[in-house]
């Protein structure tokens, strides 16, 4: 998996010339790359181009160009790119509606340790999560989440030779059924998995 470096990264000026094409790229990319589960949980599966635009995009955003900043940001979301043996996801609840929002976040407390991946022929992955700081309380969890998931050899194996990838989520207040993911979304998750 290529890396983030400081002199991988663009300067202000050009990112600002090279950022409607980059972005039509990354919003294609990330098509393959966003799985619904249910109705209010979506989960974007990182990789080095995604997490470049977000460098990128805060570095623009923020106007920030010293070094200093620059190096901050590349430490803040340089985690999230996955190492060749795992999946590396952002975990999103979504409730338009803020009353909403609030009673379902105090019920959902816990979910994100709840969502999986499954290799067909093989036990569900459950994911590691918020390895950067805790995001949750005892009265309500995160709308934003950070998850890994670790997958063994015979695993990654598994699904170079073609084996379908379900995700689900097993939390007692969102239950929603097995997904079977598409094989453009397998294939574009498959091409993280570098280890040999």
């Amino acid at each position: 998996m290529p890396q983030i470096t400081r002199d991988s990264l663009m300067t202000l000026e050009a990112y600002a010339k090279a950022r409607q094409e980059f972005r039509v790229r990354v919003m294609a990319h990330k098509k393959n790359r966003k799985i619904h589960l249910g109705e209010n949980v979506t989960l974007i599966f990182e990789d080095e181009l995604t997490i470049r635009y977000q460098i990128q995009e805060m570095l623009r955003v923020e106007k920030i160009f010293e070094e200093e900043g620059i190096l901050d940001e590349l430490g803040a979301y340089s985690s999230l790119v996955p190492d060749g043996g795992n999946w590396k996801a952002t975990m999103m609840i979504e409730y338009p509606d803020p009353v909403e929002r609030a009673v379902r976040l105090a019920e959902l407390i816990g979910i994100e340790d709840k969502a999986w991946v499954r290799v067909n022929g093989h036990d569900p992955v459950y994911a590691i999560a918020d390895e950067d700081l805790e995001r949750e309380t005892a009265e309500k969890t995160s709308s934003v989440h950070f998850l890994r998931f670790e997958l063994a050899r015979d695993m990654i194996d598994a699904l170079r030779q073609g084996a379908p990838l379900s995700m689900g989520i097993d939390h007692p207040a969102y239950e929603v059924s097995p997904l079977v993911v598409t094989a453009a979304v397998r294939d574009s998750l498959l091409n993280d998995l570098t280890v040999s």
